[in-house]
């Protein structure tokens, strides 16, 4: 079977621009490297007393959504990368300790297990097909974008915590 031209070239520029758009090992850490230092700038920013800080009572307090990011980041970093986590899944917003020294240090532990997760994997896994909690069916490069995404998400939704503690946020760090 002949196919034609124009299906060929479409085909090349499909695959040229998927290789082209595709993420390396060492790009992603570098971004999670990134993402750590300035979740760890909210984290400084925010004084003691504003961990327990929660915008309504039916939201999680300043130090919860700190430690809900951790959770995600131990478990979906465990399922793509195969690495045992050291924290079962949702143990991190159960610590009883939310001062900001050990919410920091627990936070911090969390974006290292997946930086040194990710570190391990190779260019070929970010290929390879994972089911995110038995429920969701995407590439592991995908699983981590998603990760990726949602500590951005919850981050973000901190910049509302430190206003309301009158506490100026920390510039943006796209770079």
């Amino acid at each position: 079977m002949k196919i034609p031209t124009s299906l060929l070239t479409l085909l090349i520029l499909l695959v040229f621009v998927s290789i082209s758009t595709a993420q390396s090992i060492d790009e992603i850490v570098k971004e999670w490297e990134r993402a750590k230092i300035y979740t760890q700038e909210y984290l400084d920013a925010m004084p003691e007393s504003g961990y327990a800080l929660k915008p309504t009572p039916e939201m999680r307090s300043f130090a919860e959504q700190m430690l809900h990011i951790t959770d995600a980041n131990y478990g979906f970093a465990a399922i793509v990368s195969g690495e045992k986590s050291p924290v079962g899944f949702g143990e991190s917003e159960k610590i009883m300790d939310k001062s900001k020294a050990n919410v920091t240090k627990v936070v911090l532990a969390g974006y290292d297990f997946v930086i040194a997760s990710v570190k391990k994997m190779t260019a070929a896994q970010l290929g390879e097909t994972t089911k995110l909690f038995n429920q969701f069916e995407m590439t592991k490069g995908i699983a981590l974008t998603k990760l990726f995404e949602h500590q951005t998400h919850h981050r973000g939704q901190a910049t509302v915590y430190l206003r309301l503690a009158q506490v100026t946020p920390p510039k943006e760090k796209l770079f």
